[in-house]
């Protein structure tokens, strides 16, 4: 059966897992760890993602991250000395203020639950997972400690030591299967919770892809199925870039020379913006081709393509106009 896509938006929270073909090691040893991490750290860095929780298995790994106005596609697939991670991976949009403390806690458990390490002594100073930057034994400058102390108290001290009971406690839950995978029957917390809820008359809207309530759910459907209306429209009219920067360029007054290149003036940038999120949403673009037609960096494209959709719906820019120009 075809996958369904991902689902991504800006702000979004994520838990990524991604593991090697057949379950073989993506890990040898600690220069493959190291070199992965340095990489990580260099995308996350320069796409402005925020990373709340990580480890490192052998034949997998996990992250949990906030996207920021770089794509999620564009965070894991891509870098500028090659892929962070070539296999596919699965990805779960999690509700935040529900799932963050439970998922940076399921995270960070991993090396204990997979045998790498015995007790949480040795966790405390386990460098390949995220739980030892928290316990001030290691330091990542990508991964967003602070932010995730502070939900634990106000002084770095006491946050800490409740962090790490928080995290202790956590070992005798064991393996959270309604964790790493979404729909209503993890959402809801198992099948005893769902028929409680049907038993009083409440229907939960769900999606394998999310973690998360019925409204959560509902909310983020209803913004993808406002995209996936004008995907590909334009390419389905016959419809190519060339017309298509003709028209943005009639439109916003901008040539298409003005448009290329990093150039930072409010028309120019409105106008690029338009541009990107026009060709991938409308023409089905690739990021990566997007960006060498235009000279400008992939992390650049992604900002300008989410810009662009901001200022489409703003603006309520007539898409249909063009079509009737061409």
């Amino acid at each position: 059966m075809p996958r369904n896509a991902r689902l991504d938006a800006p702000g979004a929270l994520h838990h990524i897992i991604a593991r090697g073909i057949e379950r073989r090691e993506i890990f040898c040893d600690d220069e493959d760890r190291n070199d992965f991490l340095r990489r990580l750290g260099e995308i996350l860095t320069e796409s402005q993602t925020h990373c709340y929780a990580w480890t490192l298995i052998p034949n997998h790994f996990h992250l949990l991250i906030k996207t920021g106005d770089v794509a999620l596609a564009t965070v894991m697939r891509r870098h500028r000395n090659g892929h962070l991670f070539q296999n596919r991976y699965k990805s779960i949009l999690c509700q935040e203020e529900v799932y963050l403390l439970e998922l940076v806690r399921y995270t960070h458990l991993n090396p204990l639950r997979a045998g790498i390490i015995k007790t949480v002594e040795d966790l405390d100073r386990y460098r390949y997972c995220g739980h030892s930057c928290l316990m001030g034994n290691s330091r990542n400058d990508w991964q967003e400690n602070e932010a995730v102390l502070k939900l634990f108290g106000k002084r770095p001290g006491f946050a800490r030591r409740t962090y790490r009971a928080f995290v202790e406690k956590g070992m005798e839950q064991g393996r959270r299967p309604d964790l790493i995978g979404g729909g209503l029957l993890r959402s809801a917390g198992g099948w005893q919770a769902v028929g409680a809820l049907r038993k009083a008359g409440i229907h939960q809207k769900s999606d394998e892809r999310m973690l998360g309530d019925g409204d959560f759910v509902e909310h983020v459907l209803l913004r993808a199925k406002e995209r996936l209306h004008r995907k590909y429209g334009l390419a389905s009219k016959g419809i190519g870039f060339e017309q298509l920067a003709q028209w943005v360029s009639e439109l916003t007054a901008i040539p298409l020379p003005a448009m290329a290149g990093p150039g930072k003036q409010r028309k120019t940038v409105r106008a690029r913006s338009i541009l990107c999120f026009l060709a991938v949403n409308g023409l089905g673009l690739p990021l990566a081709d997007l960006a060498a037609r235009l000279g400008i960096s992939l992390p650049t494209v992604s900002v300008a393509v989410q810009r662009g959709g901001e200022i489409v719906d703003r603006e309520k820019l007539d898409i249909a106009v063009l079509e009737c120009k061409i």
